[in-house]
């Protein structure tokens, strides 16, 4: 009885740590996530198979460059997603369809900007003490504030400037049918980084995660390197 109470135990945390991974991926094949739990892809398959018949996880089919067979990648589902915050999403969405019903789409979009705004007040007072002309720079200082408010945020520098990447959005229920929330979020994030941004993808549309393209400065754009996306300083780690 015990070896079985231990065992549980131990998949419930390799599991916790499966969803902890695509939540930060958007999405991974079993050998990646295998890799960094450090056990067999056979094993990890087990877990990947159990919690999709639990609907916690679903698989997608992403193209090789090779001539392979295309790989079976999975994600979180949004009954697993669910888990990390979303409150409320029945309540706001009948209210949002009441303002739509009676006031218009316009009102929809006055909603949508009056809620980011308090976002965008409490993410500018965190940003205060970054150089305004390194949107590189203000862009990690941007997601390090984001994931305060719970989006699990990340920035890096790319060859053509640097992306955030919100890893959870906890209006992801609401903004499937209510676009206008994803959009002024985004005008939210290119006023505060003082650039034109453009968003590519977002979990309210399906996507694994929500990422924004931001054009980098100079400086930034030294910093990426011919490689490809490095990761942002850590202003934390600087400070040591």
């Amino acid at each position: 009885m015990v070896t079985r109470a231990t065992s549980h135990s131990t998949d419930g945390d390799t599991r916790r740590r499966v969803t902890r991974l695509l939540l930060e991926r958007g999405h991974a094949t079993a050998a990646d996530l295998a890799q960094d739990l450090g056990i067999t892809a056979t094993a990890t398959r087990r877990h990947l198979d159990a919690m999709e018949a639990e609907g916690q996880v679903e698989t997608r089919v992403v193209k090789t460059s090779g001539r392979g067979r295309p790989a079976k990648s999975y994600q979180l589902t949004p009954a697993a997603r669910t888990n990390f915050g979303h409150t409320y999403d029945d309540l706001a969405m009948e209210a949002l369809r009441w303002i739509r019903r009676f006031e218009g789409e316009d009102a929809i979009g006055g909603f949508a900007a009056e809620q980011v705004a308090r976002l965008e007040a409490r993410c500018r007072a965190a940003m205060d003490a970054v150089d305004s002309d390194d949107s590189m720079a203000r862009a990690q200082a941007l997601a390090t504030a984001m994931s305060g408010e719970g989006y699990a945020a990340t920035a890096s520098v790319i060859a053509s400037g640097g992306q955030i990447c919100q890893h959870h959005c906890p209006v992801a229920g609401v903004a499937a049918e209510f676009p206008q929330l994803c959009e002024a979020e985004t005008r939210v994030i290119s006023r505060l980084l003082g650039v034109h941004v453009q968003r590519l993808a977002t979990i309210a549309n399906g996507d694994g995660v929500c990422t924004t393209h931001v054009p980098g400065t100079n400086r930034g754009l030294r910093a990426a390197g011919a490689d490809g996306p490095v990761p942002l300083p850590d202003p934390e780690r600087a400070d040591r």
